[in-house]
């Protein structure tokens, strides 16, 4: 014991503990100290929990960095505002850019978040931070929001995948460590829906399913002796795109089904169609969907290219908050609009605006949330917050929140670390009522 105990400085107090556990009663105390520290680790997590508002996102990511200033953080008066000229809305006292005169009719439904900050100014890790709530690290891929859903919530329709994802960008953090069974389904162009899910015309339904068994059976050695979640995961691919295929609910991804109205209402393109999809997809039980938005990235002709986008997503925004609403669906359904940061208040010699992660704007409609509000401001000309700041992990606590996912429970890596759905954000309580 004398010898255990000299040797004792040669190990962590944790190593030491466990190998006299497992010496003197068969077990290792490890695993049960490593999860006290985790907790100890997150303690600043919020343990805010609530009967769910929303059961559904719908998540519209505006790639580049969208200017805030020329969209929902109005600056009426001012240089920074440049020639933009700002205009009233259903909701009184909020103004907005009047390149979004479609979406004004329906801001009683939304509210504007204007105190946004990041801690990431390039591309990649700001969009990555956004969707994680957590930097880039080389060593562990983070899961996005969708996929921490699926992991506490399962799946609403077992035959469609847990989330999809309307984007031509293959940095998209997915399921990070999570099991492949909770990645979204990646789609390019909406008006195409889901490629290569029927089967080939000579093959009859019984000759697939042989065919199936047949390399399930031929691969059972290789799994058992090869048993590592990759493996795992090309099964599970496999499986999802078989019970796709079968599935009665394929019809969720054919926008044909959509009367030429609905398509005139949303609008044509990629991004626009990618909301009717998205409206289709979360009637079918599809609980998260992400269309993505690009070419925010206005260092040169911001007020050309500004209000290009804007049309855009004015057209397709508008549609979708009032088709939700007719249909009885926003009252369920989370709509937020967000970007990786926004872009300077001072315009530059190119007529643009350059990358700006301290002050910027996004918005959330229904689900809980109590539209025709702005939470946080900035000061005159939109430089700096001033009030309520609100961080990326805030914003992100504030979505599971809806969804009444816990923000303090700990979930942890193959690598054994330790991590929550919004790490320690803490959710903007007055959004809802």
């Amino acid at each position: 014991m004398n010898t255990l105990l000299s040797k004792a400085d040669l190990l962590s107090r944790r190593d030491f503990v466990s190998r006299m556990a497992k010496t003197c009663l068969g077990v290792t105390a490890a695993p049960m100290l490593f999860e006290q520290k985790a907790h100890a680790i997150f303690d600043g997590s919020s343990k805010l929990r609530q009967v769910p508002t929303a059961r559904n996102v719908i998540y519209l990511y505006m790639s580049g960095g969208m200017s805030h200033l020329d969209t929902f953080n109005a600056q009426p008066g001012t240089d920074e505002a440049g020639p933009v000229k700002h205009i009233k809305t259903s909701a009184d006292g909020v103004l907005l850019s009047e390149y979004l005169p479609e979406t004004a009719k329906h801001m009683h439904h939304v509210a504007i978040v204007n105190s946004l900050m990041s801690t990431q100014g390039a591309h990649a890790q700001a969009n990555y931070f956004m969707h994680t709530s957590y930097t880039v690290r080389s060593t562990i891929k983070h899961p996005s929001m969708g996929a921490w859903m699926t992991k506490f919530q399962g799946r609403s329709n077992p035959s469609l995948p847990a989330s999809v994802v309307i984007t031509n960008d293959s940095k998209h953090p997915g399921a990070g460590f999570f099991e492949a069974s909770m990645s979204p389904l990646s789609i390019s162009n909406p008006a195409s829906g889901l490629q290569n899910v029927h089967r080939l015309a000579h093959l009859t339904e019984d000759d697939l399913d042989y065919r199936i068994n047949l390399a399930q059976k031929l691969d059972t050695q290789f799994r058992a002796q090869y048993d590592y979640a990759d493996v795992r995961a090309y099964g599970d691919i496999y499986k999802d795109a078989v019970k796709i295929m079968k599935s009665e609910d394929l019809v969720a991804f054919d926008l044909n089904k959509e009367p030429d109205e609905m398509h005139k209402l949303y609008g044509s393109g990629t991004f626009s169609q990618g909301c009717l999809l998205a409206r289709r997809l979360v009637e079918h039980g599809i609980r998260f969907v992400e269309v993505s938005l690009g070419g925010w990235d206005t260092h040169n002709d911001n007020f050309v290219r500004v209000p290009e986008q804007c049309a855009t997503l004015d057209k397709a925004l508008a549609a979708l908050l009032g088709d939700l609403s007719t249909r009885g669906m926003l009252d369920d359904t989370l709509v937020v609009l967000t970007t990786e940061f926004g872009r300077t208040p001072k315009i530059n010699q190119n007529e643009g605006r350059d990358h700006y992660p301290k002050a910027f704007s996004s918005i959330l409609a229904g689900g809980g949330i109590r539209g025709g509000q702005i939470y946080g401001k900035t000061d005159k000309g939109g430089h700096e917050v001033t009030d309520d700041r609100v961080s990326i992990p805030d914003f992100n606590a504030t979505i599971a929140y809806a969804l009444g996912l816990p923000l303090d429970q700990v979930i942890f890596s193959p690598s054994k670390r330790p991590f929550t759905v919004a790490d320690k954000g803490q959710p903007l309580l007055p959004l809802f009522g």
